[in-house]
């Protein structure tokens, strides 16, 4: 996506629709009581565990091309054990809707929890990953804890009032190196005032970032080690897997073994 496209995002999102919130974090966050995505995870934000796998209830307004949306989301079951599933009378589940841009909460809420997916703006698989990333409890790439060791920050070309969408968060990084390929990064120009980058890696000042079309494998294994969706036994430092199967190939070569 061109730095046009993000700009025309940043004007949709900043006017979210005021019959559900006025205010965005990071521009596609809405922030509840505090929430800080990972950590959150730890003890409240994290969707159910239904014996091996996770499941996640949704509705889709009639609004769309409803399989345009669930492709996305059957890539989730393919490589991961969360599986998004037609709403019945589950109490909690996402209601995915085309609001004005691009949005979701972090991690489970109760009851209906909106996610905006703009039909003329959203509907790309990058944007749709991101926005269900952020529903499963993941924040944006560059607002990791060790951020600073990986990316700096220009602050100096940040457009006046975007500052924030480049704060450095507290997060539960799972042993996965930084991820310049997650469809959770920003783009190099995001939200810049003069045409010059914003974020740059630290050890490559020309790489390319925000480029990736769909997930990565570490987009995936951050599910996967999220979700328990690998067993394993815990010797001293050392994590021993003792199941495997498709969906924890991508873990073995993202992470390191030592937690």
């Amino acid at each position: 996506m061109t730095p046009v496209f993000y700009s025309i995002i940043s004007i949709f999102l900043m006017t979210t629709s005021a019959s559900y919130f006025t205010d965005l974090f990071q521009e596609d966050i809405v922030w509840y009581k505090n929430r800080n995505a990972a950590p959150c995870t730890k003890y409240k934000c994290k969707w159910p565990k239904q014996g091996n796998h996770t499941v996640v209830p949704y509705v889709i307004s009639a609004r769309y091309s409803k399989p345009q949306i669930t492709s996305i989301l059957k890539g989730f079951s393919e490589k991961t054990c969360v599986k998004f599933v037609l709403r019945t009378n589950q109490r909690d589940y996402i209601n995915i809707f085309s609001g004005y841009g691009c949005w979701s909460f972090v991690g489970r809420l109760r009851g209906k929890q909106p996610l905006s997916l703009n039909k003329y703006l959203c509907m790309y698989t990058k944007v749709m990953q991101h926005e269900f990333l952020h529903a499963l409890g993941f924040l944006h790439e560059h607002s990791r804890s060790d951020r600073n060791e990986h990316v700096k920050i220009n602050w100096h070309n940040i457009r006046k009032g975007k500052a924030r969408n480049f704060s450095m968060l507290k997060t539960i990084n799972y042993n996965i190196s930084y991820d310049y390929n997650s469809v959770m990064q920003y783009q190099n120009k995001a939200f810049s005032k003069n045409g010059a980058p914003t974020i740059v890696v630290r050890d490559d000042l020309t790489r390319v970032l925000g480029k990736k079309k769909s997930m990565s494998d570490s987009d995936y294994a951050r599910v996967n080690m999220l979700y328990e969706c690998c067993k394993y036994i815990q010797i001293n430092s050392l994590r021993v897997y003792t199941f495997m199967s498709h969906q924890c190939l991508n873990i073995l070569h993202v992470i390191s073994y030592h937690v």
